[in-house]
């Protein structure tokens, strides 16, 4: 039996992690093989893709994602070729009848075969797809983003986050003079003597998204980083032959990413891949194991490549740590965007981590929750919003409060548990976890003994900031805290009365202090670590 009522076309094809039900739901994918022969002067594409699929539950029938601009040559069951009545994909959820059920425990081959012109991105990577461009020598060069839309853009796939493939054997044919740069290790290259040429890339625990083409006439800058855990990374950038220079100072530059992420989170997850980047036409995406990079290049006075940096701390915050929904995407983005304050005051100082995050604070929106109780979520390009941008900045500025909150000697360990699943990850042990809000406040809570369930409110599900209403009568200063959240909001207070830095606990979240005299000067949060509403900021249009 078919799936039935699926979401139609327009939504289907134009959203990622849709609802996940039916058999797309219970359907593993231990193994993929999947076959893509590119034409740039056609801008077309064929697919020939192998699954080994594993029933989670008994299957009656199966489905994959996929565009149906495509056209569906094959598919194969076993050792079975199926009718064309066995099939259908007319509104983008491709279902695919069993003779018997799958049951539960039990696998079965399948085999689709697949070709057509894949859509072209409007704005990648933001409204994502293929891009089809030239190098500025005139020669091909090719990328897809597909973040927001999903893998089913060019594939046949399980188009949702908490959808992981075992192990997949990525195979791309391009025109000679091109290269195809993967995801995971090369395995071999093949010159098939015919104008094209084939690299085969096996990647282990990909993400759906994370899984890219990038094609181009490039060179490769390289480089082996000796972690402080004892393994050797290769460090390698896929890049134009005029862009030789930058490519080689951004590969030094991500060994010093390196050495900061493993020294702050834990071991770079993908050390027996590699760790990868290639230059491509749109600004980036974070493609688990080959990030792609469109940044120019370009030398900030920071001192290193934000594109970079942020796109490189998804390895661990998208790629290793994934979001159970789109719901949780805060986790890859707001962390992610914090590492960039975070790498600036270990590689620079306190100075440029201060700057970064005044710089951050004044892109808030705040007109809508970071994280959906229901699920329902704003589309991420829409500007009225603002969830596609607070997801990173307020993501950012939350984390920033949070270390506040509980210090660095409980939020650094916690975050290396989220991100592993276990306090002492080691080279070798990892997998990818798939993680969502809650997931966080629970490791928070065991290790602090501490109820957030006022902090998480307060910060994700509440759209509006907290308010601190302070008034001063004499030498007393009452201080307290509004917000919509039904929870007392508990946050202490640093308060700087001539020269002396006091933390005030607002445990019912509200204090009175005794500042010694009418006349004393004092300061709330001197440093500037708790996101609340600010006048000066969020009424600054």
């Amino acid at each position: 039996m078919l799936a039935q009522s699926p979401p139609p076309l327009a939504q289907r094809t134009a959203q990622t992690d849709l609802p996940l039900d039916g058999p797309r739901a219970d359907m593993l994918l231990p193994e993929v093989r999947l076959a893509i022969a590119v034409d740039p002067e056609n801008r077309s594409i064929s697919g020939e893709a192998r699954y080994l699929v594993e029933a989670r539950e008994t299957l009656e029938s199966l489905a994959f994602d996929l565009d149906p601009r495509f056209r569906i040559s094959s598919i194969r069951i076993g050792q079975r070729t199926l009718e064309n009545s066995e099939w259908a994909n007319p509104d983008g959820l491709l279902g695919i009848a069993l003779d018997t059920p799958l049951a539960e425990g039990a696998s079965t081959h399948v085999f689709i075969a697949w070709e057509g012109a894949p859509h072209i991105a409007l704005n990648p990577p933001w409204e994502g797809g293929f891009v089809w461009e030239r190098t500025p020598s005139g020669e091909p060069w090719i990328a897809t983003a597909v973040q927001g839309e999903g893998c089913d853009l060019f594939w046949p796939c399980i188009d949702h986050s908490s959808s992981r493939i075992g192990v997949i054997d990525t195979l791309v044919t391009v025109p000679d003079g091109l290269i195809a740069a993967g995801n995971g290790a090369l395995i071999e290259t093949r010159d098939h003597g015919d104008g094209t040429i084939t690299f085969h890339w096996r990647a282990r625990d990909p993400s759906n998204y994370g899984v890219s083409l990038q094609i181009g006439p490039y060179q490769m800058a390289s480089r082996d980083y000796h972690s402080r855990f004892g393994n050797i990374i290769p460090i390698r950038f896929w890049h134009l032959p005029e862009s030789k220079d930058g490519a080689h100072r951004l590969v030094a530059e991500m060994a010093t990413y390196l050495d900061f992420f493993e020294a702050r989170i834990g071991p770079y997850p993908f050390a027996d891949e590699k760790a990868g980047v290639a230059e491509t036409p749109h600004l980036g995406m974070e493609h688990q194991t080959i990030n792609a990079y469109g940044n120019r290049f370009r030398r900030d006075p920071l001192g290193y490549d934000w594109l970079l940096q942020h796109e490189f701390a998804h390895e661990w915050f998208a790629n290793q740590l994934t979001n159970a929904t789109i719901s949780h995407m805060w986790l890859h983005e707001g962390i992610g965007q914090w590492m960039q304050p975070l790498y600036l005051e270990w590689a620079r100082g306190r100075m440029l981590h201060d700057a970064e995050m005044w710089r951050i604070r004044q892109r808030l929106h705040n007109r809508v929750p970071l994280v959906s109780r229901d699920g329902t979520l704003p589309d991420y390009n829409d500007q009225d919003s603002g969830w596609g941008t607070d997801i990173y900045y307020k993501g950012a500025w939350v984390m920033h409060s949070l270390r506040f909150l509980v210090g660095d000697d409980v939020l650094f360990p916690a975050l290396t548990r989220l991100t592993y699943g276990t306090n002492n990850p080691q080279p070798g042990e990892i997998a990818p976890v798939l993680r969502t809000t809650d997931d966080f406040r629970a490791i928070l809570e065991d290790m602090t003994g501490d109820d957030l369930a006022w902090f998480f409110d307060a910060y994700f599900y509440r759209a509006a900031l907290p308010r601190l209403i302070a008034k001063r009568e004499g030498r007393w200063l009452d201080l307290r805290w509004e917000t919509p959240s039904d929870h007392d909001f508990a946050m202490p207070l640093e308060l700087q009365t001539d020269g002396e830095l006091r933390r005030i606990a607002m445990p019912d979240g509200s204090a009175r202090v005794d500042l010694g005299d009418a006349d004393t000067h004092f300061l709330i949060d001197p440093h500037n670590r708790i996101l609340r509403y600010d006048e000066a900021i969020d009424e600054t249009d």
